[in-house]
Formats: C-alpha cells, sequence, structure tokens
C-alpha cells in the first residue's frame, strides 16, 4: 500500500457529477479552492447512464415519427429505424465512458479531481482509497458535500435479484436490444425506455402494480399508456410482480393475477435509493443508508459544515434541480467561508426554493409529459383554493400546421386567491419546449390578469396559452 498523503482545501465534494461539479465550480468563482472525489466517472450519472445517454436513445425514432405525421414528409421516409446507428450516436454522447474531457474541464477551472472511493473519517476529513491502494487525507477548511446521488432500487421481489436484472444503467448502455424485454415500474424511467425500446423492434411488456407516471395529471399516465399500446407495448396496469426467475432461454416474470411474462431481458424501475451506505455518515453520527436531510441553502440539519446536493439530500431527483440546489450550495459556501452576507429566505440568492412547489420536469416519452408546479390534486392536498382548466392542444392552430393529426392536452392549476398559476401541465409531441415559459409563470407567480398581456406568436403551439386564459375566463 502507498503511503497516506494529506492535502487541505476550502471545499470537500464527495461524488463528481453534474450536481458535484457545480458545487465546485461555484465554490471556485466564489475565491475558494475545491476537491471532487469520484470512484466512477467524472460526470456522473447524468453524462453516462441517464440523462444524456437516455435522451439520444429516444431521439431518433421521434424524429422518425414527427416526420410520418406531416403529409409530404411522410412519403419521404422509406426505411426503418437504423438501431446500430442509433447506439452509436449514444456513444458519442458518453464519448464511450471515457471522463477525460470532463476532468480536464474541471482542472481547467481551477477544481482539483481526486480518483478513488472517499469516506467522511472524522469532521471536514474524508479518506480517500485511491485505485492503486493508496489512501490520501483531505481536509476541509470550511465545508463538505456529499453529492453522491442514487442507485437503482432493487424492491424484494422472489428470485429478483438472483435473476441479474437490468437496471437503467443497463438499459442506456446496451450494446444491442433484446428481442424482448419485460419492464417492472411504471415511473419515468420505466415509460422512457418502453417507449425507446419498442421503437427498436423490441417485444416490450411493461408491468406496473398501478397507474403510470404516478404523481402526476392523470391524464399524463393515461395518454402514454395509450402511446406505448399503439407502439406494441404490452401494458399491465394495477399489476403486482410476485416473482422473476431466470432460465436457459431469459427470465419469467410471474405476475400477481397469477399470469407469467417471459422475455430476454427484465428491467427494475421502481424508484430510486441514497448512495449514503459507505461514505462514512456513522462517523458523524448519521445513519448509513438515510436520505439526507437538509434546509433551503442544502446544510444538512444539525451541522454548520456539511451540505448535501441532488438526489442524496431527496428533494427532487433531477439533475436540472440537483444543478440549482448546487448553484446555491456553492455560492453560500463561498458567502459564509468570506463572511459575506447570506440570502437564504425564500427566492433569495442562496435558497432553493424552488424544491418546493416549482419544479420543472419533462418525460421524454411519445408524446412528451412536461409539467411544472403543483398538479390539481398536490395544490387541493396543500390546502389551495383552487380551479383547473384543460384545453385540448390539437385544436391550436400551430399544433395542426406541427403535425396532422395532433393529439395533446394542457392543464393550467390557478391559486383562487392570489389568481396566480400554480402548476401546469403540457402532454403531447415536443411540448417541453413548452415549459420554460410556464415555469417562468409559475415561479414569477404572474398574476392571471398580467399573463394576458404575454402574447403568444401565431400560429405557434404557444397559443395554448391563450387558449387556456380564455377557458379560464379575463378577470
Amino acid at each position: 500500500m502507498r503511503p497516506m498523503e494529506s492535502t487541505e482545501y476550502d471545499l470537500i465534494v464527495l461524488g463528481a457529477g453534474a450536481v458535484g461539479e457545480n458545487v465546485a465550480d461555484r465554490a471556485v468563482q466564489g475565491g475558494l479552492t475545491a476537491v471532487l472525489v469520484e470512484h466512477e466517472l467524472v460526470g456522473g450519472e447524468c453524462s453516462y447512464w441517464a440523462c444524456m445517454p437516455s435522451k439520444a436513445l429516444l431521439r431518433p425514432a421521434q424524429a422518425l415519427r414527427a416526420a410520418r405525421q406531416v403529409d409530404g414528409a411522410k412519403e419521404a421516409v422509406t426505411g426503418a429505424l437504423d438501431v446500430a446507428a442509433v447506439l452509436a450516436r449514444r456513444d458519442s454522447f458518453t464519448h464511450n465512458w471515457n471522463d477525460e474531457s470532463q476532468v480536464q474541464w474541471a482542472e481547467g477551472t481551477g477544481i482539483a479531481v481526486v480518483r478513488g472511493h472517499g469516506r467522511l473519517t472524522a469532521p471536514k476529513e474524508v479518506t480517500v482509497t485511491t485505485p492503486d491502494g493508496g489512501e490520501v487525507v483531505l481536509r476541509a477548511r470550511h465545508a463538505v458535500t456529499i453529492s453522491t446521488g442514487s442507485d437503482p432500487l432493487i424492491p424484494d421481489i422472489d428470485g429478483l435479484h438472483d435473476a441479474d436484472p437490468w437496471t437503467s444503467r443497463d438499459a442506456t448502455s446496451a450494446k444491442v436490444a433484446p428481442e424482448s424485454l419485460a419492464i417492472i415500474g411504471g415511473g419515468v424511467v420505466a415509460t422512457e425506455m418502453a417507449t425507446a425500446y419498442a421503437s427498436f423492434g423490441t417485444q416490450v411488456t411493461l408491468i406496473s402494480r398501478g397507474g403510470l407516471l404516478a404523481g402526476m395529471e392523470p391524464f399524463a399516465g393515461e395518454m402514454v399508456a395509450e402511446a406505448l399500446r399503439d407502439l406494441g407495448v404490452k401494458v399491465l396496469l394495477q399489476t403486482a410482480t410476485t416473482g422473476v426467475h431466470r432460465t436457459d432461454d431469459g427470465v419469467t416474470v410471474t405476475t400477481g393475477d397469477g399470469g407469467t411474462v417471459t422475455a430476454q431481458e427484465v428491467l427494475v424501475a421502481t424508484g430510486r435509493t441514497p448512495r449514503t451506505t459507505d461514505i462514512g455518515l456513522d462517523v458523524i453520527g448519521l445513519t448509513p443508508g438515510d436520505w439526507l436531510e437538509t434546509d433551503d441553502t442544502m446544510l444538512v440539519k444539525g451541522f454548520d459544515w456539511l451540505y448535501a446536493t441532488g438526489d442524496v439530500n431527496h428533494r427532487a431527483l433531477l439533475t436540472h434541480q440537483g444543478k440549482y440546489q448546487a448553484r446555491a450550495a456553492g455560492d453560500v459556501i463561498a458567502a459564509r467561508a468570506a463572511g459575506r452576507p447570506v440570502s437564504d429566505g425564500p427566492w433569495g440568492t442562496h435558497a432553493a426554493t424552488a424544491d418546493h412547489e416549482a419544479v420543472p420536469q419533462v418525460t421524454f416519452t411519445d408524446p412528451e409529459v412536461a409539467s411544472v408546479g403543483l398538479t390539481l390534486k398536490a395544490a387541493t392536498d396543500a390546502g389551495y383554493r383552487v380551479r383547473s382548466v384543460d384545453y385540448e392542444i390539437g385544436n391550436v392552430a400551430g399544433a395542426s400546421v406541427y403535425a396532422d393529426g395532433y393529439k395533446g392536452t394542457a392543464r393550467m392549476v390557478v391559486d383562487e386567491d392570489r389568481k396566480v398559476v400554480l402548476g401546469v401541465t403540457f402532454v403531447g409531441p415536443d411540448v417541453s419546449e413548452l415549459l420554460q415559459a410556464a415555469t417562468v409563470a409559475v415561479v414569477a407567480q404572474v398574476p392571471i390578469d398580467r399573463l394576458w398581456h404575454a402574447v403568444p406568436a401565431y400560429p405557434t403551439i404557444n397559443e395554448i396559452w391563450l387558449r387556456l386564459l380564455e377557458s379560464y375566463g379575463r378577470p
């Protein structure tokens, strides 16, 4: 074993994914020194196994279907999807799972990178076991931030662990498309991967113990289920999975109603668990394997030096929200270190206020689901006096130009006391491009009567805003 080395920085960040990178970057821009500790690839889950590769898998088939929805264009489409080319394009986005460019970026901005498995060994101290068996002790003058993310949750289903199931990582990094795939789950990963693999020609069966996309507006899951069936996916809803067993020919999945599903591979997409089991939480009085509860500056409750950003704090398991938290955390760590004023009130510079009721999210199925803020149920449960209005996006002139037979639905949820928008959900082709306007309306709490003056260009799908306002009624 190599001798132990010791180095001191202002900030130590455990985990060099997109979130950890942003914490370190903001801290360095604020005048601090920072080091990233990473035992896998710098850039993390989003760059190599989640956001980027999954969307790279989905986009080509989406573009092909879009062309086939427009007369004049569809006549020019003569070939089928080239799956090998899709996978090769995916590989270009992951740089073939090589993180050299991300390491160069970090070091070029003044952030140190230490490779290896880091564990807390004392307050403000992290010991890193390096790949060559050595140990490096890192000490923080001001703060340690945990940005280790989350892992796929493998539920306690008979035979599942022994069946060597796919997780989201396997689905997004597969070298070939299996002939058949069973997917256990009904959330974002399950529906996106069902969309992708059905587009590749894989025979897909999706098994969900409830509906699809729970927590979103009900019509979103219903429309996605219909679209998946149109793609040839067998969708089993309100169906429990009771057993999974691998055979010489593949896997057999047993369902709660006594049925069976056979497939070459099985993908488990039933949620996430915090990656905190082996990072030394017990040394500082926390429980390994727990989520880390924070305040809005990402400071872990009970500490004045420990921060947690991204999935690991369980506030909003989305890369963009994690990066938003990271900006707040990196800035506030620098401000506190320098004794500068801290703005940690609602919507302050150093507070991740949007995590609570203004989170945007896109599910890249076909149709897409784009939402921000509260659903009708969530707003009602939170005690707001609300009213919602729905409108068929296909009735908007811009949608009819965009695609023949455009199908989509929009819902706006309004706080009747303050007359501001609490939430918006769009379902339809390419509705992700409508989301930022909705996010601004929700975050800025723009009054309904002022929104009437935000005139949508004609003919664009953005005219859905005018139709929603007309359906609501002018004050």
